[in-house]
């Protein structure tokens, strides 16, 4: 066997029956619609991949896409699988316990399971088991949860300091001028007015002749004061 094909192996099944079947329940989201769709899974660490079920995937309308080259399928004691090969696949994005990822699951046929996480899903987040009450703690954030958890947290501070200027906005401004209140937000402030058919030029005297001025020494500081206040003029487009 080349070492091609052998990459392109799944194992999904155990040869032991396993003491005790841990089971989570996931939320699965579909990336077309973003409807969502509650599902019993199973852990198991003797699978390499994530399957979902065929007869499931198709109940419930999830996009199956089919693959390049179809993933030989095997049992844990090297023999070949009855189902035959895995030729389908679903990208989707689940949801477990606050922590969220987009993942692509092989489309197999499970009989009664509808959704088997694997070693790639234990390897990721490297949850705490106890295999005997069949309990899972997350108790690690991998980059991708973190990453996502700061955006949100970003978000919520966004959103918190837009409502705390639209109060300081209500409590300064007068009720009667309300309807005009955008005139007196951050972001209409930080703008040149556009141009208006009355506005009107200054103009100089032919023999003026604008004068050098002085250069002034400055410390590191205020270097990087004048800094910051020559991008924000930038990022406004006063300049």
């Amino acid at each position: 066997m080349s070492t091609n094909t052998t990459e392109r192996i799944r194992d999904i099944r155990r040869t032991l029956q396993p003491l005790r079947k841990v089971w989570l329940k996931v939320g699965l989201e579909k990336l077309e619609s973003h409807k969502g769709v509650i599902v019993k899974a199973l852990l198991d660490s003797g699978a390499t991949g994530l399957f979902m079920d065929t007869t499931f995937a198709k109940e419930k309308r999830f996009k199956i896409e089919k693959l390049k080259k179809p993933l030989l399928v095997r049992n844990v004691d090297g023999t070949a699988n009855t189902g035959g090969a895995i030729t389908h696949q679903v990208e989707c994005n689940m949801f477990f316990k606050g922590h969220m990822e987009r993942v692509r699951i092989d489309v197999y046929n499970l009989g009664k399971t509808e959704l088997i996480l694997g070693i790639p899903w234990l390897a990721v987040y490297n949850p705490e088991i106890d295999w005997e009450k069949g309990k899972v703690k997350m108790t690690y954030y991998p980059p991708i949860c973190r990453k996502r958890k700061q955006e949100e947290k970003e978000k919520k501070v966004r959103k918190t300091k837009k409502n705390e200027d639209k109060e300081v906005l209500r409590e300064l401004v007068s009720k009667r001028f309300w309807k005009w209140k955008k005139v007196f937000g951050k972001k209409e402030s930080e703008r040149i007015p556009v141009q208006k058919t009355w506005d009107h030029a200054i103009k100089l005297k032919e023999r003026f002749m604008p004068r050098k001025g002085k250069v002034y020494l400055l410390s590191r500081e205020e270097k990087e004061e004048v800094q910051k206040f020559v991008e924000d003029q930038l990022r406004k487009e006063y300049i």
